[in-house]
This record gives structure tokens, C-alpha cells and sequence, in this order.
């Protein structure tokens, strides 16, 4: 199989490429990524040696240098993790989200269609959901729940869900979609809740925490969910949308106090900052639509799987510190200085 990955240089595309790599090593893994703050090339570094890997940087909305991959490589699969993904940065800026998420999905089908209607595949998240309160610990996300997005992030994720099924039914492209919830493990942008706490933590810096802590998140490791896409890919129903999750439902506060332990830091470090607008304040996903139907369960424990990335962040300072340097620091003060 040749599998076009989009996004493949940012954090679960980055973890994808490598499961794939690894699993099917005849296979071909073409990477198209417009590198931008969270894709970082240096992630790739070990793909790059491998003969079956290449990498195009490429925007996904630039329509005809995304046909021209698709005339030379001519693909058999198409996995798009490609999308601007961070809540608070669709708040400042809400047009790039739009962009990429919606018409960049657009241009990668619209190829799919133009090239031999290829097997194209949505990875989009559980916040098209919106939220779920926090005292009816009964209630779950399912493919049924009504889309109910609270941020202009979710809102693209979901716009181009709607357009993914609409191809299906419309042209009769082979889709599928998965709805994860929040990923962790190596290669996790330091913007995020765990490598940001990590990053600070690691230099005794202030821990900064939205509201009172108290939003709940299900967390998935990476691992897990790249397994949970291939098996779709490969097995699921074309027009389906599959929900993963990892049953793994933790306040961020107690997230956070977690890793203060793991890493001896004292809890003192914690500061409470003004909450996120709109900040929803319960995720959880019912995975078992998944389960019944390809076998899929999430592997890995929440309590062994923050140990193995806090010790990747440890083993990768080079990594996570060439990051942080740039860029990110502006936007860091921006979001945490006056709060």
C-alpha cells in the first residue's frame, strides 16, 4: 500500500508514521506537511532514512501541488491528520482554522476523487461533541450524539466532518471518519496541557492552570489511537464514523499534581489562571462501536502511559527545548503573562 499521511510531521501524524513504518515496512508512507509551528521536520528525523518514507512540504489547500503528488505517487490510501488544533489559538484567530480544517479537507478529496476515488480517511476529535456536565458521570459521547462544537476549532473539525460525509453520499468517495479523545505520548507540541506542565515542571516554573482545574478530559496514548486508525482504514465500514477512546477520565488539576509527583516538583508550582472562553468541561467517549466491530480496546493504562512520556521528555530535552526557544515564547506570554 502507498498511504498519503497529511500532517505527518506534527504530533499524532508524527506517531502514526512511525507505527506504520514499523508495522508494514513494504509499505510506502508519503508525508505532506506545510510545517507550521506545530510541525516540526526534525521529528521525522529517523523517517527520513527510511527508502519507503518521503516527505513533500506541502500546504494542503495548495490544490495543485497537492495534485501533483497524487499524479506521481498515486496513492491507495489517504489518513489526513493535517488541521490547526489548538483551542486557544481558533480564539485569537479563527480564519486559519477555517482554512486548513475545512478547505484543506476539501482539495485532499477533491484529489482522492480526481485520482481513482482512493480510500480517504478524517481523523477529527470529540470536541465536535461540545461538553458533558460533570455530575452525570453516566453520560458518554457516542457516534449518535448531536454535533454541539464550542470553539471555532471544533466548529472546523466539524464543518468538515459534514463535507467528508457529504462526499460519500453526494460522489460515492470510500470514507471514514474517527473522533478521538485527548492524545498524549512522545512528540506532543509544549503548548499542550502535559508537555507544557512537563517543560515547566522540569525547570521549576509556574504550572498554569485554567480555571480551578476541574475540566475533565478522557486521555488516550498516541499509540493506541494510531493502532485504532489502521484498524479503520483497513477494516471499517466505508461512510462510518468511529469514536476512540481510552476510558481514562481525569480532572486537568489532577493531571497536573500527577506529574509534580512523578517528577518531585512541589505542588506550590501550580497558579491559577483566568479560564479559557467558552472552555468545555467534560469529555468522554463511549469506544464501543470500535470494539464490537474491529476488536479495537485501548491498551495502555493512564498511570503507565504518562510514566513513559514524562521519561520521553526527559530522554528528548533537545527536542521539546529547540521549540519552546522560538517562536512559542511569544505566544506563551501572550496567553499566560496577564492572566
Amino acid at each position: 500500500m502507498t498511504m498519503i499521511v497529511t500532517g505527518g510531521a506534527g504530533f499524532i501524524g508524527s506517531n502514526f508514521v512511525y507505527y506504520m513504518l514499523d508495522r508494514y515496512p513494504d509499505d510506502k508512507i508519503i508525508c505532506v506537511d506545510c510545517l507550521t509551528y506545530a510541525g516540526n521536520l526534525s521529528t521525522l528525523k529517523k523517517a527520513l532514512k527510511n527508502p519507503n518514507f518521503k516527505f513533500y512540504k506541502t500546504d494542503i489547500c495548495d490544490r495543485k501541488a497537492v495534485n501533483e503528488i497524487f499524479e506521481k505517487e498515486k496513492p491507495d490510501a489517504v489518513v489526513n491528520f493535517a488541521a490547526e488544533s489548538h483551542v486557544d489559538r481558533s480564539i485569537e484567530n479563527p480564519e486559519i482554522f477555517l482554512k486548513t480544517n475545512i478547505l484543506g479537507t476539501q482539495v485532499m478529496m477533491d484529489a482522492c476523487r480526481k485520482y481513482g476515488n482512493i480510500r480517504y480517511h478524517q481523523v477529527s476529535t470529540d470536541e465536535v461533541y461540545g461538553d458533558l456536565p460533570l455530575d452525570r458521570p453516566d453520560l458518554f459521547f457516542t457516534e449518535e450524539t448531536p454535533i454541539h462544537t464550542s470553539s471555532p476549532y471544533s466548529s472546523s473539525k466539524a464543518g468538515a466532518d459534514l463535507l467528508v460525509l457529504a462526499y460519500h453520499r453526494t460522489y460515492g468517495l470510500p470514507v471514514t471518519i474517527s473522533r478521538c479523545s485527548n492524545n498524549y505520548g512522545p512528540y506532543h507540541f509544549p503548548e499542550k496541557l502535559i508537555p507544557l506542565m512537563i517543560a515547566n515542571a522540569l525547570v521549576d516554573k509556574p504550572l498554569p492552570v485554567y480555571g480551578k482545574g476541574e475540566n475533565v478530559r478522557d486521555w488516550l496514548y498516541v499509540e493506541d489511537h494510531c493502532k485504532a486508525i489502521d484498524l479503520i482504514v483497513r477494516k471499517g465500514r466505508i461512510g462510518e464514523v468511529y469514536n476512540v477512546g481510552g476510558h481514562n477520565e481525569l480532572a486537568n488539576i489532577d493531571i497536573v499534581k500527577l506529574i509534580c509527583k512523578e517528577l518531585d516538583k512541589p505542588e506550590s508550582l501550580i497558579t491559577y489562571v483566568a479560564d479559557r472562553k467558552g472552555h468545555d468541561m467534560r469529555y468522554a467517549i463511549d469506544p464501543s462501536k470500535i470494539h464490537n466491530e474491529l476488536g479495537w480496546l485501548p491498551e495502555t493504562k493512564f498511570q503507565d502511559g504518562i510514566k513513559k512520556t514524562i521519561q520521553w521528555y526527559l530522554d528528548n530535552k533537545e527536542w521539546w527545548q529547540e521549540i519552546i526557544n522560538g517562536e512559542y515564547q511569544n505566544y506563551y506570554a501572550k496567553m499566560y503573562g496577564q492572566r
